[in-house]
Order: C-alpha cells, then sequence, then structure tokens
C-alpha cells in the first residue's frame, strides 16, 4: 500500500487544528488534533471528503434577482461541480420564504437544497 503525507486543516470545530496524515489509507497516522473531531475529520478526508454547499439561485419577480441556498447537509466533494450545473438550472418564483425547499433531493444524495434567506417580492411603483 501507498504511504501518504497530508496536511489538512480541520474543520470540525473552531480550533482549525493543522493536521498530519501519515501512513496508509487504510491505517493512518493522525497527529495535530486537539480532540477526537480532528482524527474523524481526517479519516473521512482520507475516504470520501463531505462538505455543506452554499450558493445562490436565480430568483424571478423577487426585490433581488438571485435567493441564497445551502445544501441541508453535507454531499461528497468530488459531485460539488455537477451539483452546481444542476442548481444553475434552477429559477425559483418569488416570494420565498427561508428555510425553504427549493430541490428536494440534490442529485440523487438525499440532501435538501433550502433557501437561507427571504426571497421578497418586488413591490410594484
Amino acid at each position: 500500500m501507498d504511504e501518504i503525507e497530508k496536511k489538512l486543516v480541520c474543520i470540525g470545530c473552531p480550533n482549525s487544528c493543522r493536521l498530519t496524515v501519515t501512513g496508509t489509507r487504510d491505517k493512518p497516522i493522525i497527529s495535530g488534533n486537539r480532540c477526537p473531531k480532528g482524527a474523524e475529520f481526517a479519516r473521512a478526508e482520507l475516504i470520501c471528503p463531505m462538505r455543506c454547499l452554499t450558493t445562490t439561485v436565480k430568483l424571478a419577480g423577487g426585490e433581488l434577482p438571485v435567493l441564497p441556498v445551502r445544501t441541508e447537509g453535507e454531499i461528497p466533494k468530488s459531485i460539488i461541480p455537477d451539483a452546481m450545473k444542476e442548481i444553475s438550472k434552477i429559477k425559483i418564483n418569488a416570494p420565498v420564504e427561508c428555510g425553504s425547499t427549493v430541490m428536494e433531493n440534490l442529485l440523487g444524495t438525499g440532501v435538501r437544497l433550502i433557501a437561507t434567506g427571504a426571497g421578497e417580492r418586488r413591490r410594484e411603483e
């Protein structure tokens, strides 16, 4: 098995520990973590890195042209480019409440895409 040496910054808690991972993928040696979340994060990064995705979607008839959204949970980091392509096709009509579901099941992950702001309807002048 190939030896690894990887440097990471943990995003598991506010400490942002600088981690070093050596050894092999099957038997990683993790150092630099100040809490157990660091070791969990490093192992996950080796196997299948996961991320929350935040972006915007087009908002029709809104005060603003876009609506901020995010995934309700983490998705595999490797599918983020495909997720962004899918999200770029979305156009939602105002009004939209914060927390509303924009997409039920992003790319078959079982993770919802939700509004993180309110999309107010444009006022007629």
